[in-house]
């Protein structure tokens, strides 16, 4: 079962986070983002997968801050990917906010096979694996540094039985810290969502988080602007609830593509906590087909 013991060195010393740091470096790159002489090809090498498993494209969901939404843009780009008959699955990389499960209403705890961990699987058969299926409560809290946690978001690509999927989406925890960077460092993704929501501090968060992807050189596939508004449920017409949208202003000052605008919906959110989202009807993240058909999935 996983070894929640392990623990990846700290390269760089804390502080460093750019330009040279060759004094204080061991010349191990996974979990620095310095750009210094000792970040090669060889001091950074992507994980492979468990050995009885395939997956075609990976595709983080990422945000410069917590609170936007982050886990339901991934769980609504799931369903959407399963709706077309896809094989998804969903890796919760966000160890200490673990939220996956509690949306999919899934509470069994994973097993270990001779093919490795096996992942949960909701009601519609997306294959799931998040911390809170391997403790013994959902609400006992993961206390652990930053390496220890690093190490089991890296087991649930190494170690679990994904089977063939057709895309693994990764619920990525919020900002640029750590654990993004050990995902983008180990595991080959082929691009992220940006999510953000309607205020003006989201440019700047927005920002961070696509120069970090630039820095990584991780593709980016767009952004999705959660939250934007609310319709009347007489009159239908769009309430700004949180101000003015400023997903297309951010979007052109990043040259990232505006994938979505979502809405803010009672509906949606009685089904997140009743745990039964795969049976909202709504076609919000449809948008990711698009971005799943640029990047060859359907082929």
């Amino acid at each position: 079962m996983l070894n929640i013991t392990k623990r990846r060195p700290l390269m760089h010393q804390e502080g460093h986070t750019g330009g040279s740091t060759e004094e204080n470096c061991s010349h191990d790159c996974s979990s620095c983002g310095a750009d210094c002489s000792s970040r090669t090809e060889e001091g950074i090498k992507k994980l492979e997968i468990n050995k009885h498993s395939s997956v075609k494209k990976v595709v983080a969901i990422m945000s410069g801050k917590g609170g936007v939404g982050k886990s339901m843009v991934t769980a609504l780009s799931a369903i959407a990917a399963n709706r077309e008959g896809l094989q998804v699955g969903i890796l919760d990389a966000d160890v200490t906010g673990p939220s996956i499960p509690k949306i999919f209403g899934v509470h069994n705890k994973a097993l270990g096979s001779d093919f490795g961990i096996l992942p949960e699987v909701t009601e519609n058969n997306i294959k799931i694996m998040s911390i809170n299926l391997l403790t013994e409560n959902e609400t006992d809290p993961v206390v652990w540094r930053g390496p220890v946690i690093g190490g089991v978001v890296e087991q649930f690509w190494t170690d679990v039985f994904w089977g063939d999927l057709d895309v693994l989406f990764i619920d990525m925890p919020p900002g640029t810290g750590d654990v993004p960077l050990t995902v983008f460092q180990s595991i080959p993704i082929d691009g992220i969502i940006v999510v953000t929501s309607p205020q003006d501090l989201v440019s700047m968060i927005v920002t961070k988080a696509v120069n970090m992807a630039k820095l990584m050189n991780i593709p980016i596939l767009g952004m999705v602007e959660n939250m934007s508004y609310l319709s009347c449920p007489d009159c239908g017409k769009k309430i700004e609830v949180f101000g003015h949208s400023m997903a297309e202003k951010v979007a052109v000052a990043n040259d990232i593509k505006l994938l979505e605008k979502l809405p803010l919906d009672p509906s949606l959110a009685e089904k997140v906590d009743q745990g039964q989202i795969e049976q909202y009807d709504g076609k919000q993240m449809d948008a990711i087909l698009d971005v799943l058909k640029d990047l060859g999935v359907d082929e």
